[in-house]
């Protein structure tokens, strides 16, 4: 694998130099600026920091991406993301479902096979494009606001809120090509913004339900 291989994915990229995307590296600092503030209102509450880290990490991969736009930097781009991921699908289990320590971890392994059987069938969807890999997600999280609707009702709807910001960053990214030609920036930075409030809310859903819990002395 040649980790220096140039990539060119995004309309705003229109060479291999670097900051020729200078729009999509800058409004990485949202999820900088959303880290921060989560980290701060999380306070004694590790799951909340753990996911705020992560959310840092995933404002630095993504500025590497789109400053140098290379494999290596792709990688740690990804990297990031997966690992919020399945850091978030295991606090999810145990905090939302009040699953054990080992059903939980069965749970997110779990996710890789649910996310490749998803995506074989959503790839047969021309629009999605590489944003595919992006929905199964989006689709997990409406999973489990249905599966919390009657337990949980406010935590219901925290993730139905989330998923449908995720679902509209999603198209946001999706149509940054198609669209090129007519927004000459392109569209991706949006999907870069969203996703910080997406994200944030997420663990502030999460901070949230630990704050009532612990009140209601569970």
């Amino acid at each position: 694998m040649d980790l220096s291989k140039p990539i060119d994915i995004y309309c705003e990229r229109l060479d291999i130099g670097i900051w020729a995307e200078p729009i999509n590296a800058l409004t990485n600092v949202a999820f900088i600026l959303a880290s921060i503030f989560m980290w701060l209102r999380c306070k004694n509450l590790v799951e909340g920091k753990i996911l705020s880290s992560l959310l840092f990490s995933i404002g630095c991969g993504s500025f590497l991406f789109h400053i140098f736009a290379q494999t290596w930097a792709a990688i740690l781009d990804v990297t990031a993301i997966l690992f919020f991921i399945l850091t978030y699908i295991f606090i999810a289990n145990r905090r939302f479902l009040a699953w054990s320590k080992m059903f939980s971890l069965i749970g997110v392994i779990l996710f890789f096979p649910y996310h490749l059987f998803l995506v074989s069938i959503l790839s047969n969807i021309q629009f999605f494009g590489s944003s595919v890999h992006y929905t199964p997600v989006a689709i997990l999280i409406f999973i489990y606001s249905g599966l919390l609707t009657k337990s949980e009702p406010n935590l219901s709807r925290g993730l139905f809120v989330g998923a449908t910001i995720l679902c509209l960053s999603i198209v946001f990214r999706t149509i940054d090509e198609p669209l090129c030609s007519i927004v000459s920036v392109g569209t991706h930075f949006v999907w870069h913004i969203l996703n910080a409030i997406m994200l944030s809310w997420m663990i502030e859903i999460l901070r949230r339900h630990m704050l009532a819990g612990y009140s209601l002395g569970r």
